[in-house]
């Protein structure tokens, strides 16, 4: 026997209730309400064995001849075999351009650049500068071919350059399938993906910021390694680390507790103006605990030659020139762990992100993000530390 539908009326949508509650108006469609007087439409099917609900806007704005008529096609698409919430997704992604979505994301994510230089370039990354193909297309449409139309041009001439716009778009990408405008892989992804496709980089360099590439530190660590002096281990701490070079020049034993291998920076001491904690890896701490022993009268963890003073600014960089590495910077390194974590794990970014002390989402998401996810950074950090003592 059919359901019976229209079974609501004006009057009745538009009575006051006092309770939460739901009518039926037949068919799959229902008015819910709360006793503070909202109303809304749902539409609610069954598939699988199992309940499925689409909204579908609020009363009044939706009245209830425009609600029976979105019901009514709604259940056209459950008759044919098809899902309500999947096509209403894939008309909206239709609808939607990539350009569109990447303007929206970089709006969302202002707020965390530390500067407007860096806004601008995001800007200009993603705009026609690089993206003009890209940015007419449905975001639900766009694919590897289209990744690859962007990226070809730059891959070889413009490395960095090249591996910015892709990251970028990955995360708009992501972006749009968590607000529900794709499905499937981010055929932006480079590991497991593009890595396949396009030929790695040679060379990695980070703005002013000359880096090795990942590839090659574990053989450089284990040169390092056998280099004696304290800058040595402070360099080789730095890269463990994945901290700059202040950070490490100038700190204090009293902000290192080799106990629970965790290492407090006082936000006086970071970029961001933040307290930073560190998760020290078991290598880490086995560098630390000698030199602790060492350290006597002074509370410098890297002390300089001029009494009651840390190492210079320069005495990293001079390491590096003695073995001979004096075409990469030792903040580039920082750029050598990000890579490694982003084509190499399955971290997420937040968390290599957070492990760099970077600032991440904007002022809302940050307020309610209260925790450093210091045991997941800690884990990150003993992965690397693994990556770095591979022979």
């Amino acid at each position: 026997m059919a359901r019976a539908l229209h079974k609501l009326t004006d009057r009745e949508c538009e009575k006051r209730r006092t309770k939460r509650g739901r009518l039926s108006d037949g068919g799959g469609l229902y008015l819910s309400f709360t006793a503070s007087g909202a109303k809304s439409w749902a539409f609610v099917w069954q598939h699988g064995g199992r309940f499925r609900e689409a909204g579908l806007g609020a009363y009044p704005g939706i009245s209830l001849r425009r609600a029976r008529e979105l019901a009514h096609d709604m259940r056209k698409i459950v008759a044919e075999g098809g899902d309500p919430i999947a096509t209403r997704r894939e008309a909206a992604a239709k609808a939607v351009t990539f350009g569109e979505v990447a303007d929206s994301f970089i709006d969302t994510m202002a707020p965390q650049f530390e500067n407007e230089k860096h806004l601008a370039q995001w800007r200009m990354t993603l705009g026609d500068a690089y993206c003009k193909s890209l940015r007419p297309r449905p975001i639900g449409d766009v694919g590897t071919d289209d990744i690859l139309t962007v990226l070809r041009p730059v891959w070889g001439k413009k490395p960095e350059t090249a591996s910015r716009i892709r990251g970028r778009i990955e995360r708009v990408l992501d972006h749009a399938r968590a607000k529900g405008l794709r499905d499937g892989e981010n055929p932006a992804r480079w590991r497991g993906h593009l890595a396949h496709i396009l030929p790695p980089r040679k060379k990695l360099t980070r703005g002013h910021h000359a880096a090795l590439p990942y590839v090659e530190l574990p053989e450089f660590m284990e040169t390092l390694r056998e280099a004696p002096g304290v800058a040595a281990r402070a360099l080789e701490l730095t890269i463990l680390c994945a901290t700059r070079t202040s950070e490490t020049l100038n700190a204090t034993w009293p902000e290192i507790d080799l106990e629970r291998a965790v290492w407090t920076v006082p936000p006086e001491r970071t970029k961001a103006r933040r307290e930073h904690r560190i998760p020290l890896s078991a290598p880490v701490v086995d560098l630390l605990r000698p030199l602790k022993i060492e350290a006597r009268a002074h509370d410098w963890v890297f002390p300089g030659q001029k009494p009651g003073r840390p190492l210079s600014n320069m005495a990293l960089a001079k390491v590096l020139a003695r073995l001979g590495r004096s075409d990469v910077t030792v903040h580039g390194f920082r750029s050598s762990f990000r890579d490694w974590s982003a084509e190499e794990t399955d971290h997420p970014r937040e968390i290599a992100e957070a492990a760099l002390a970077h600032v991440v989402g904007d002022a809302t998401e940050r307020a309610y993000r209260r925790g450093d996810a210091l045991e997941k950074r800690r884990l990150l950090m003993s992965e690397w530390a693994e990556y770095l003592s591979k022979k």
